[in-house]
């Protein structure tokens, strides 16, 4: 839901115009895509093709924090600017590779303005699970440093193997804490569970967070409107963000059938597209220029300013959203909210 769609809905839109604006000559875009199975050695092995020997033109991040992790060190061997809009990692940053761009906020502001908004809502306890893995340990380790000094109490913290088929009884012995607040970082099949099993306990405390897939039309609909009301997540704007928001959101849900993008990754997604077109349509196709102009410009986008520091958006800060009457508004921080936060969730429907 966060890129290939976005992908698809650029190139038509790109080729409806007669092509991508290369220097002020129009060349069609044509999109090669591989499955890469969810195997980063097949992910590894498809985008080294791509670059190495077919030597397309422009290359398209992969899904995840994993695959972009993989892929990376080959996007700044052969020179090709990755604007990667999923890839959540604060040792993508570390690494300093100057063709690799990071479009999605990291988890230091991303935990900190989680924290920030808890603790300016009366919290004092809370209850953590997280994902073993890149994103999880990474997201928790920013945890851990955004709580110093918060006066917010750790109650319980625990890990999960990736692919996790029952979460019901690490959520039993939290509800048993009965902490103030819930924080899972977790992926969209996770998340839907962990809802759906605090729903089963009736574990249902006065801040309900999940981290990848809360803000996912799907989250929706299985939860329900009403099942899914008062659930925080991350989550960055909605079509109220800007004109320019709307006008995509409401050219993706009319391409795919009523299918809308997601309120967080879809739009630094879209952003980043953006910006390779801009670029392009400035500097051509010559890459070593296009990363120039990726690094060196502040970027007008949907979602707002985007500007590099490294391979770090640090002109985005850390955002909370929060499901409100079928729409996830962000509510945190105050200004940049479409909507003002449900301190209470209600109980679960």
């Amino acid at each position: 839901v966060s890129q290939e769609p976005n992908y698809l809905l650029w190139a038509e839109q790109m080729n409806a115009a007669g092509g991508l604006d290369v220097k002020g000559v129009r060349r069609r875009i044509e999109l090669i895509s591989s499955d890469d199975r969810s195997d980063v050695e097949t992910c590894v092995r498809t985008y080294e093709k791509l670059m190495g020997s077919d030597k397309v033109d422009l290359v398209l991040p992969p899904w995840g924090s994993n695959a972009n992790f993989a892929v990376a060190p080959l996007a700044n061997r052969f020179g090709y600017p990755f604007l990667a809009p999923t890839a959540l990692s604060r040792r993508l940053v570390e690494m300093k590779l100057p063709y690799f761009f990071l479009l999605l906020q990291q988890p230091q502001p991303m935990t900190q303005a989680l924290v920030d908004m808890f603790k300016a809502n009366g919290v004092k306890t809370m209850a953590c699970i997280y994902v073993d893995d890149l994103f999880g340990l990474e997201n928790y380790a920013a945890l851990k440093v955004a709580l110093q000094g918060s006066g917010i109490q750790l109650v319980e913290d625990k890990s999960y193997p990736g692919g996790v088929k029952d979460l019901s009884p690490v959520l039993r012995s939290i509800k048993d804490k009965n902490p103030d607040a819930f924080v899972g970082f977790t992926y969209p099949p996770d998340t839907i569970l962990a809802s759906k099993q605090a729903k089963e306990v009736g574990f249902n405390p006065k801040f309900f967070y999940a981290s990848v897939g809360t803000a996912f039309q799907l989250y929706r609909n299985v939860m329900t409107p009403a099942g899914a009301e008062g659930v925080l997540g991350m989550g960055s704007w909605n079509a109220k963000t800007s004109p320019g928001a709307k006008a995509y959101f409401d050219a993706h849900t009319q391409k795919f059938g009523g299918k809308e993008p997601d309120r967080w990754a879809s739009g630094h997604c879209w952003a980043g597209l953006e910006i390779l077109t801009n670029a392009v349509r400035q500097v051509g196709l010559d890459r070593k220029a296009i990363r120039d102009y990726v690094a060196n410009t502040t970027h007008k986008t949907i979602i707002g300013e985007v500007k590099f520091t490294g391979s770090e958006n640090t002109a985005t800060p850390g955002t909370v959203s929060q499901w409100q009457n079928g729409e996830f508004e962000v509510v945190w921080p105050p200004k940049l909210a479409t909507a003002k936060l449900n301190s209470n969730k209600p109980v679960w429907k």
